[in-house]
């Protein structure tokens, strides 16, 4: 291997992001995908409060989760990018003093418009498309992966003589900072558009480890809703104590910050999103998100959870 090779080689392949979430251990994806930095951020931020207390989606919970949401989306617009080509200020996003700051700022009685809410002033610093798959083998060897062609076969074209469909990841540039991509979210200088630069991404395959051991592995396909969900997944388990079927079957929620809605499934409760709405969140219903495949392990043994919210996927032992 050259020399330039090993230097290519060691920007692609770069350390997960890490973070500790009620003493246990959290392993995501690096930029640049913005998942294991948003992840870390907000689990820190949840840490602040009972969220086990307050209760499996109930409005309080969902309430402090979506505020949660808001903050770190709108630090996505604007800290997140390829690391080659702008300085993600990693350290600072998944610092707890920050999240600290960022809990102080949430009124626990009513919703902050997103108008209001900006990306943090930091230091100065250094879908049916996209698929996922968690692994554990005997050994205790664990795998999260998640892969992408973003819209619906990619860009519509297929490398010549090996059937392989060419990636659409050119919509998670911002195009023109500030305005909305695909999927509604908006984006910075930091994610602009330049030659051999990386697009910006919102996967988040995730490695929980608890004693040093994995102890849940996940991840999801859904375009930017990809954080939420996986993030939900963790506090489901964590804070709520539902094992992993249970926590992949229970209602999901997701805000991103632009535009100013709270996005729910179905199966929330009526009276729940009425107490939502009465906090002053713009609650929008819509169709079931993301499609988390799952592993828990356990003293009795691994437990694989498949969401059922996607037709085709399956949990399958050895």
């Amino acid at each position: 291997m050259s020399l330039n090779d090993l230097n290519d080689y060691q920007a692609i392949v770069r350390k997960p992001v890490t973070g500790s979430y009620r003493g246990y251990q959290v392993i995501s994806m690096p930029p640049p995908s913005s998942g294991g930095v948003h992840i870390v951020q907000m689990l820190n931020v949840l840490e602040q409060y009972p969220l086990h207390q307050l209760g499996l989606n109930s409005a309080a919970t969902l309430h402090l989760m979506t505020e949660t949401m808001k903050h770190a989306y709108a630090d996505r617009s604007e800290y997140l990018g390829d690391p080659d080509f702008f300085n993600v200020p990693v350290d600072q996003l998944t610092n707890k003093a920050y999240a600290k700051k960022i809990a102080s700022q949430i009124d626990l009685k009513h919703a902050t418009p997103s108008s209001q809410i900006k990306p943090g002033k930091l230091a100065n610093y250094e879908s049916p498309q996209t698929t996922h798959y968690s692994v554990v083998d005997k050994w205790g060897n664990a795998v999260s992966n998640t892969y992408t062609l973003n819209f619906s076969y990619g860009s519509g074209l297929v490398a010549a003589g090996t059937g392989i469909l060419l990636n659409n990841e050119m919509d998670d540039f911002s195009a023109k900072p500030g305005s909305p991509n695909g999927y509604g979210l908006i984006g910075g200088e930091a994610n602009s558009v330049q030659p051999h630069k990386r697009p910006l991404s919102s996967m988040t395959p995730t490695i929980v480890m608890k004693d040093n051991k994995p102890f849940i592995v996940t991840g999801s396909p859904g375009g930017s809703r990809i954080i939420n969900t996986t993030l939900q997944i963790i506090l489901n388990v964590i804070d709520h104590k539902l094992n992993i079927a249970e926590a992949t079957n229970v209602a999901r929620v997701h805000h991103q910050w632009l535009p100013d809605e709270l996005r729910v499934e179905h199966t929330l409760s009526p009276d729940t999103i009425q107490i939502l709405k009465d906090l002053g969140h713009n609650v929008k219903v819509k169709n079931a998100m993301g499609s988390t495949q799952s592993i828990m392990v356990t003293e009795d043994g691994h437990w694989g959870a498949s969401d059922p919210r996607r037709l085709g996927a399956a949990a399958i032992g050895y």
